[in-house]
C-alpha cells in the first residue's frame, strides 16, 4: 500500500475511532517512539478529538522511555518494553484505553530486531497487565513508521470496541 493510501486508510480508522467513543466517556492516551508523534496526528485530526483524545507522548530516545516512562527492559525493540511504555504512559496520562508503540524502522536492525518488527503495548483502565502485539511491516522507514500508525489505530479501534461492550456502552 502507497504511503498517501495508508495515510488515507488511517484517516478514515480514526474518524471510525471518533464516532464510536463519542459521547461515552471513556479516553485515550498513547506513547509513541518509532513513530515519533504520527499517530497522536491521526488521533488529534479526528471529529471531536478534544473530548476524548487526552494525548501522546513521543519517547524516541533510550533515556527518555526510561525516565519518563519508566522503560527497564533491556531491549527497548522488545515485548517488555512496548508493556512498560503502555503502563507508564496509563500512568502519566489516566486514560481508559492506553497504546504504546517501540520497533525497528530500519534500514539497520535494532537490539536484534529486523527492520519493520513492531510491538504495541496496549492496556486498559483496570487491567491487570498490558497486552502486546507483534507485527512485521515490509519497507524503507518511512513505510514502516506509516504502516505502524496504521495498525496502531486498527488496534486501538478494535479494543476500544472491546472496551465499550465490556462497558455495556457498544456503539
Amino acid at each position: 500500500m502507497s504511503i498517501s493510501s495508508q495515510d488515507a486508510a488511517s484517516t478514515e480508522t480514526a474518524k471510525r475511532i471518533a464516532e464510536r467513543i463519542a459521547d461515552t466517556g471513556v479516553s485515550i492516551g498513547v506513547s509513541e517512539s518509532l513513530t515519533s508523534g504520527l499517530l497522536a496526528s491521526f488521533l488529534g485530526a479526528a471529529p471531536s478529538s478534544s473530548d476524548w483524545f487526552l494525548g501522546g507522548l513521543t519517547a524516541y530516545a533510550t533515556s527518555v522511555k526510561r525516565s519518563v516512562l519508566g522503560v527497564t527492559a533491556g531491549a527497548v525493540v522488545s515485548a517488555e518494553s512496548a508493556a512498560q511504555m503502555a503502563e507508564g504512559t496509563a500512568g502519566l496520562l489516566g486514560a481508559d484505553l492506553t497504546l504504546a508503540i517501540t520497533g525497528s524502522g530500519g534500514p539497520e536492525p535494532q537490539d536484534g530486531r529486523e527492520p519493520g518488527t513492531v510491538f504495541f503495548g496496549i492496556t486498559a483502565a483496570g487491567q491487570e497487565q498490558p497486552e502486546v502485539v507483534e507485527r512485521f511491516f515490509e519497507g524503507d522507514p518511512e513505510v514502516v513508521i506509516h504502516a505502524t500508525a496504521g495498525a496502531a489505530l486498527e488496534l486501538l479501534d478494535e479494543r476500544l470496541e472491546k472496551l465499550l461492550a465490556e462497558r455495556g456502552s457498544q456503539r
